[in-house]
């Protein structure tokens, strides 16, 4: 974990004094991603508030999100009695008009930080990261529901750019104490198109994508049709077993009209045969 510290040690010796500070992405350690198509996720001011002077209250640190295109005029976190402004996401069209205040959270001492020895640890990683990092557009379900009564952190909009900054709040006086620059725009991902999609190895257009997902549901209907076939020349044998079934029964009843031709030449007799010599004398 010496990494992780030395990564954490050179943002803050490059974020320097509070006045100095500039809202930097979360290092590539902590989050692989980012920014995505709705988020972007960023470093905690850690050990940068306190880090000249000991702070004595309490105190929290407001997030602020502006639109990159938004006027420079009405970047103001604050209004003139030094009050932190409350503007949310819905009041400032996604930061276009004037800044939206995001995400808050505790200002933690230095001390309090959680040991980045145990990020390898699954049940401690979230607890960890949400201590370093925080991720900007990370609730949609705000926006949907009406009677929603907390901090609103919706997504963000696809490839567009985003500034931020930090403002140190006292919670005894409510006024703004310290904050930091604002960030350098940070633009969201773009939604790639289907024909730029990149299929490595074989580098394929989108096209190509959808020939090759034709091609491989083919089987599937060629074994349909066999398994099809296959069902249709059972049917047809049973049929030709129901007319070898149909010509056994006409023999068997030809069977008794012969045997009925025998019974009745058998049954004339003698006398009959004597009877037909006589005829045959008288008339002779």
């Amino acid at each position: 974990m010496s990494v992780l510290r030395f990564l954490l040690a050179l943002g803050c010796l490059r974020l320097g004094s509070a006045v100095d500070l500039q809202p930097q992405l979360a290092s590539v350690t902590f989050a692989t991603n980012n920014p995505t198509l709705t988020t972007v996720a960023l470093e905690k001011p850690l050990c940068v508030f306190d880090s000249s002077a000991t702070l004595v209250g309490t105190y929290e640190v407001y997030l602020y999100v502006l639109a990159e295109l938004a006027s420079s005029k009405n970047d103001s976190v604050q209004d003139h009695t030094g009050n932190p402004l409350s503007a949310t996401f819905q009041q400032t069209e996604g930061g276009r008009t004037s800044p939206y205040k995001a995400a808050s959270f505790d200002l933690q001492p230095c001390s309090d930080l959680p040991s980045l020895d145990a990020i390898g640890d699954v049940f401690r990683a979230s607890e960890i990261l949400n201590s370093y990092l925080i991720k900007v557009g990370s609730n949609r379900a705000c926006l949907l529901d009406p009677n929603f009564q907390g901090l609103c952190n919706p997504p963000l909009s696809a490839a567009t750019g985003y500034r931020f900054k930090y403002a140190l709040v006292n919670m005894s006086t409510g006024l703004v104490e310290d904050q930091t620059l604002w960030s350098d725009p940070i633009r969201t991902n773009r939604l790639a198109p289907y024909s730029a999609i990149d299929t490595w190895p074989g580098r394929r257009s989108g096209g190509m994508i959808v020939i090759t997902s034709i091609l491989g549901s083919l089987p599937f209907f060629l074994l349909l049709g066999f398994a099809g076939a296959i069902i249709l020349s059972f049917v047809d044998m049973g049929s030709s077993d129901g007319e070898t079934t149909h010509d056994s029964q006409i023999m068997q009843e030809a069977v008794p009209k012969s045997l009925e031709t025998s019974y009745t030449s058998v049954n004339r007799g003698p006398a009959l045969d004597r009877a037909e010599v006589y005829s045959s004398k008288l008339q002779n």
